[in-house]
């Protein structure tokens, strides 16, 4: 037994049993509630009087900013590639996995950690090792917040002598200066003083229902040899960092495209920094994705930089429909076509989404191997 996993770690459950599990999801929906109400609602009811604009829609511009949102997604599919032993699987079958998680991710509140789990069993089962799998999903989702920090910082120090200094830029800018310097510390605590790092993260571990201390603890040490790996091949953290930022650069350029569909031409500087915000914002977990709060405070930056409120409503509706909305059915019909074999029926289908919305509840836990070798795609 490790020193640390005995009566402290009866104090943390003990601790954990005071606020009942029903208290607890009752508080997660009440926040959800409220975000709808607030926020989700009233864009809607705003959106809805502004139908009228649809009929002016450039069409080509909308196709662009579909296939700009297409092109990030295969941009991140590149960085998991990029981040794996002889690239992993197949371009394609990434693409796919990316797909899968992203589903997840956009369906439950804090749905990032489900959707690594879901990644996690779908790289296993496609071939890669556990340890490399694990460092590619924690490696990519770090690195890739943080890249979308230096390009906001980026983009707001440009933006500030264009449009002047808003007060949300401050906030901006803590919560970036935070994730930058948590990042560093880590990056630290995992190659300078490992020891350090273990007795956190297994306290992190005993805290998260069925990963435990001892699972934590392999992961970290895995990740903290890998990390140290990727800090000495300078040419995969090169490609690593390209594809990152032009994850969110895709992302954001098509917001820039479904505003300019509507007829406005927005400066792009100032546009990414009402994209950057409003994503930095939108990592807070009380919705899936976001959901909510990212359409608010991106279109109220964009009416901020002159953009008109009835053309920054649809705008940004109409990109998340296909950022956030889209992903959802099609991650759906990506894990079914990973999971169950060609020319398999209906209950076959259903039940691979069955097993999907579970292993999204099982994140860090490592899959079963005689299951995910009879489920894995030909």
């Amino acid at each position: 037994m490790h020193p640390d996993d005995g009566p402290k770690a009866a104090t943390a459950r003990s601790l954990r049993s005071v606020v009942p599990k029903w208290l607890r999801h009752g508080l997660l929906i009440f926040l959800v509630l409220l975000v709808v109400e607030y926020l989700v609602i009233p864009e809607l009811v705003g959106a809805s009087k502004n139908l009228h604009l649809l009929s002016r829609l450039n069409i080509g511009w909308l196709i662009a900013g579909i296939g700009l949102e297409a092109g990030a997604i295969v941009c991140y599919a590149l960085l998991t590639r990029t981040l794996l032993p002889d690239g992993g699987p197949g371009l394609f079958k990434l693409v796919r996995i990316v797909l899968a998680t992203t589903a997840v991710a956009h369906v439950i509140p804090g749905g990032a950690a489900g959707g690594a789990g879901v990644g996690y069993r779908l790289l296993t089962s496609n071939g890669v090792e556990g340890a490399d799998a694990g460092f590619a999903m924690a490696t990519e989702a770090i690195g890739s917040a943080l890249v979308l920090n230096v390009l906001l910082w980026l983009a707001l120090l440009i933006s500030i002598p264009l449009a002047g200094l808003h007060p949300i830029y401050v906030v901006a800018a803590l919560v970036g200066l935070l994730a930058l310097f948590g990042a560093a510390s880590l990056a630290y605590a995992l190659t300078r003083g490992g020891d350090v790092a273990v007795r956190v993260v297994r306290s992190v571990g005993r805290r998260i229902p069925r990963v435990g201390a001892d699972r934590m603890e392999r992961l970290v040490r895995q990740v903290g040899d890998s990390v140290v790996h990727l800090a000495q091949d300078r040419a995969v953290l090169k490609q690593a960092l390209l594809w990152a930022g032009l994850n969110w650069l895709f992302d954001a350029a098509s917001l820039w495209a479904f505003v300019t569909a509507f007829g406005h031409f927005v400066d792009p500087i100032e546009l990414f920094a009402a994209y950057g915000i409003a994503n930095v914002l939108g990592a807070i977990p009380i919705t899936p994705g976001g959901l909510g709060v990212i359409e608010a405070s991106a279109a109220t930056l964009l009416v901020s930089f002159g953009v008109t409120r009835n053309v920054a409503t649809l705008a940004v509706l109409g990109w998340r429909l296909v950022n956030f909305w889209l992903p959802i059915p099609i991650g759906g019909v990506a894990y079914i076509s990973l999971r169950v074999p060609r020319g398999a029926g209906l209950r076959a289908q259903r039940q691979a989404l069955v097993d999907m919305a579970a292993d999204a509840k099982r994140p860090g836990q490592e899959p079963d191997p005689d299951a995910t070798s009879e489920r894995a795609s030909p």
